[in-house]
């Protein structure tokens, strides 16, 4: 259901804002709006401008606790604490103060060590070289290139091109791909000799003038720096676990008590201030849930620095109530359907309910099968206690009633012979009806749901007209009064057709049927002059007919259809034990003989992929369609307390 909102005014002097708000507001749920936007009729406020006094401990402590994290944990598990605000800070700064140094070393130490192994990067493919390398490169004469080369490219220079170049090769190493060398030329040969590497695709690597010795003594040497660098980080970290270890409660307690008074300060965003010289106040304005807003009051109520105001006529305001669901926990993982299309607006039904109930019905009817639905209701029930996934609550849920309906088509696993049916086999059931013979009894169930789910959803619809006081939307729309009596008519008629009962007369018919083609016809002139308007038909007697006509053929064939859209869960409960039918075949269970157990597993575990996998979208398919594009509009605005969105994250 949708929690009643009050919309209250908070105020009092501005000196008293950080006490009101730790004292008071941070213990209830409230949507705060802003009051400069609220008030922006009203003369002397300001907006409430002030930096926050704590935000380099703030930055100081979550920088630490971002870094740390592995280590705090395990220094201290409770992480809430009651810590006096100026105790917080004294934290922050000894522990800025003991770690900072520390800190810096080993930022140093670890870009030295990046620099390093980035030298040994450049150095490693070359370790094949038996040279001093700082000689090579101060050659006066003699012009060198480092650099790699394909394989397929190196074979090539080696039987064509190499006897015929004034040039030496010295090969260092092979990655598989490339050789790793080093060529060297008289100066006087530079440019051809490096024409003819380039066309091999050659590739010049830039070796700096910082080694000394041969490249594996080098390596040697880089390798031993980096082990000692690495060391010296190592015994840093120690000692800031250490440090940790012995003050994680003290460092978690004041990162939650500098985060709470974060976001108590951030109040000020939404805030305004009267523009005073002396006796300045603050004004704080926003949407409780009327229970909570109740208990604020009388709590405030022996605070003389405080004073709170209920606004009754929510007209006036410039947003509307926020919309705050309540349910209980068995209805908790649907709202992730509900927020995919829409929140309900304030005075709009919930829909949950209905949402939560159909969804699992028609799910249950459509992959009726006592097995597989047991199989949904564990895997879910563990992936939403374990993951607390939303939709692995919402299979859980439908594959206890895919279990119901299994047992009333005695289905096990695909087996039809296991257990008696409660009611029917949806491939054998059928029914004699008139006009039509002889059909499927699941089809004419589903379409009788059909006809009763879009009656039920015309009656919300009614009522959310009522309580929006939108008469136009409660009468005289295709899913008002209007309409609903129309539809009810069909429907009325078919069930007395069906069921071998008299029709009645042709003038009750044509008062069933016509007066309420007539009023939906003439809805746009009588809204008109209910509205009262100088035109009662825009555009012309000739256009407003032929515009008319068009609408109730639209309107008809729209009946028609959402109708019969319903018979997708009659042929989808066939279609299921046709597919296990065609496992059970695959499987031999149905020519007498031994039983593929292997087949029979994977077949069942494929139709439960992929069938409750196209019946779930199709079960949505209609909640959003059939139902909800009926009554429910879905523009409602999320519930939104100051103080979550900072804490999750």
């Amino acid at each position: 259901m949708i929690e009643k909102m009050t919309f209250l005014s908070i105020t009092g002097p501005k000196p008293d804002f950080d006490r009101v708000v730790e004292t008071y507001l941070s213990k209830y749920e409230m949507h705060l709006e802003n009051a400069m936007t609220e008030m922006k009729n009203a003369q002397g406020i300001a907006p409430f401008l002030e930096e926050n006094p704590y935000k380099e401990e703030l930055q100081q402590i979550r920088s630490v606790c971002k870094e740390y994290a592995e280590m705090l944990p395990q220094a201290s598990q409770k992480a809430e604490g009651d810590m006096p605000l100026e105790r917080a800070v004294e934290v922050v700064h000894d522990l800025t103060e003991t770690l900072t140094g520390s800190m810096e070393q080993k930022k140093t130490l670890k870009d030295e060590i990046a620099l390093l192994e980035e030298s040994y990067r450049k150095i490693v493919p070359f370790i094949g070289l038996n040279y001093d390398i700082r000689k090579i490169l101060h050659f006066d004469h003699i012009k060198y290139s480092f650099g790699r080369m394909p394989v397929e490219y190196y074979q090539k220079l080696q039987e064509y091109v190499y006897d015929s170049m004034d040039a030496l090769i010295s090969e260092c190493t092979r990655d598989g791909d490339f050789v790793y060398l080093v060529y060297f030329v008289p100066q006087r040969d530079e440019d051809k000799v490096d024409a003819v590497f380039a066309s091999m695709y050659f590739e010049k690597i830039f070796i700096p003038d910082e080694y000394t010795g041969s490249p594996e003594e080098q390596i040697n040497q880089l390798h031993e720096k980096i082990k000692d660098h690495q060391e010296k980080v190592f015994r840093i970290d120690v000692q800031i676990a250490e440090y940790l270890q012995n003050h994680g409660a003290e460092i978690l307690a004041a990162s939650a008590r500098l985060e709470r008074q974060a976001v108590n300060f951030d109040v000020r965003k939404y805030a305004a201030c009267t523009k005073h010289d002396y006796h300045t106040f603050y004004i704080i304005c926003g949407w409780m849930g009327e229970k909570d807003a109740k208990r604020f009051r009388k709590e405030i109520e022996e605070d003389e620095k405080v004073f709170c105001f209920a606004e009754k006529d929510v007209s006036k305001l410039l947003n509307g109530p926020p919309t705050k669901l309540r349910h209980p926990a068995i209805l908790k993982p649907f709202e992730m359907f509900l927020e995919m299309y829409g929140l309900p607006s304030y005075n709009e039904i919930d829909p949950t309910p209905l949402l939560a109930l159909t969804y699992m019905v028609f799910f249950g009817f459509m992959f009726g099968d006592l097995g597989q639905g047991a199989v949904l209701c564990i895997g879910g029930a563990l992936l939403y206690r374990l993951k607390g996934m939303r939709l692995a609550g919402i299979i859980s849920c439908c594959g206890v009633f895919s279990m119901i309906f299994g047992l009333l088509f005695g289905s096990v696993f695909g087996f039809e012979d296991v257990i008696e049916p409660l009611w029917l086999h949806p491939q054998t059931a059928m029914t004699n009806l008139p006009f039509f013979g002889s059909l499927n009894t699941v089809f004419v169930v589903a379409v009788a749901i059909g006809m009763g789910i879009i009656l039920l959803c015309m009656v919300l619809n009614i009522i959310n007209g009522l309580r929006q006081h939108n008469a136009e939307k409660a009468v005289l729309d295709t899913n008002g009064i209007v309409g609903l009596i129309f539809y009810g008519s069909i429907v009325l008629c078919v069930v007395l057709y069906m069921t071998g009962h008299a029709l009645p007369a042709a003038v009750v018919l044509l008062v069933m049927f016509g007066i309420p083609l007539l009023l939906l016809f003439l809805k746009e002139p009588i809204m008109n002059k209910v509205q009262k308007k100088a035109e009662l038909i825009e555009g012309g007697a000739g256009m407003f007919i032929t515009q008319g006509f068009f609408e109730m053929f639209e309107m008809l064939l729209s009946y028609f259809s959402n109708t019969l859209s319903f018979v997708r869960i009659g042929a989808f409960a066939v279609s299921h034990a046709a597919m296990m039918g065609v496992v059970m075949m695959l499987a031999g269970a149905e020519s007498g003989g031994s039983i593929s157990w292997p087949v029979v597993i994977l077949g069942n575990l494929f139709i439960c992929g992929l069938e409750g996998l196209i019946v779930g979208i199709q079960v949505l398919r209609l909640e959003y369609y059939e139902l909800f594009s009926r009554f429910y509009t879905g523009g409602g605005r999320a519930f939104r307390p100051y103080g979550k969105e900072e804490k999750a994250a």
